[in-house]
């Protein structure tokens, strides 16, 4: 059963090594973030899930121990999803990016609470798949957390990667409402097609979420939202 969640953006500039000259930029996003994750810790959760948007090669689950690494953007950083069991070889398969800024945040709170695993979600995933996978998720444990990793669009000015789109604003807006406000039903409701055609990363891990705190009861707190370079970033703690 969820008994908490926090939502928090994925982008790799959130890790301060990636962002160099701009990490300031996004210090209230970090710290948002590293509230929201106090949340979970303070439910006491049996498991940690961390789950957000990947690609084709990188869906499914992660084990305790996964590695990520920011090599990719010219840094010389690994981290690792929690602790693999003692006695257990280190997983082999990467994280996902998403999942990699999700293991930096928890080496950043300095988690020592449920081991943590992950889980991949594929960013073309459908809504009624999203719900039915969140369920499958809550259900690992009697006491189940997740750290749901997800952007809005990427729309918002003319300088954003997808550049400006007029609708963005309102897709961000209605989003981070609904996830503020733990709305089951309104983040079910999100618009698969528009979240594609404004370059949504989160919609489907936030949808997994909604799949996964039917039922449970949850209250939701919004801890942050704006759109740095372009990007609806938002941050939200549920308990």
């Amino acid at each position: 059963m969820l008994v908490a969640a926090a939502v928090c953006p994925c982008p790799p500039i959130l890790v301060p090594e990636v962002a160099a000259g701009a990490g300031p930029e996004l210090d209230a996003a970090r710290n948002a973030s590293l509230d929201a994750l106090g949340v979970l810790a303070a439910a006491r959760p049996g498991l940690l899930i961390v789950a957000g948007p990947a690609g084709p090669e990188e869906r499914g689950s992660f084990l305790p121990g996964s590695a990520g690494s920011f090599a990719g953007f010219g840094v010389d950083l690994t981290v690792r999803l929690g602790e693999a069991p003692a006695g257990a070889p280190a997983p082999r398969r990467p994280l996902p990016g998403s999942l990699a800024v999700g293991a930096w945040l928890l080496s950043r709170a300095r988690w020592d609470g449920a081991p943590v695993e992950g889980f991949g979600v594929g960013e073309s995933l459908a809504t009624d798949l999203c719900l039915r996978t969140g369920a499958d998720l809550a259900a690992r444990a009697d006491r189940v957390a997740l750290l749901v990793m997800g952007d809005g669009s990427a729309c918002r000015t003319v300088k954003a990667p997808g550049y400006l789109d007029e609708r963005a604003a309102g897709f961000d807006a209605e989003a981070s409402r609904a996830l503020g406000g733990a709305d089951v039903d309104a983040l079910t409701a999100l618009d698969e097609s528009l979240a594609y055609e404004l370059k949504v990363a989160g919609r489907a891990p936030w949808q997994v979420l909604a799949g996964a705190a039917r039922g449970a009861g949850l209250g939701g707190q919004l801890l942050y939202e704006d759109a740095p370079y372009g990007v609806g970033y938002t941050v939200a703690a549920w308990s």
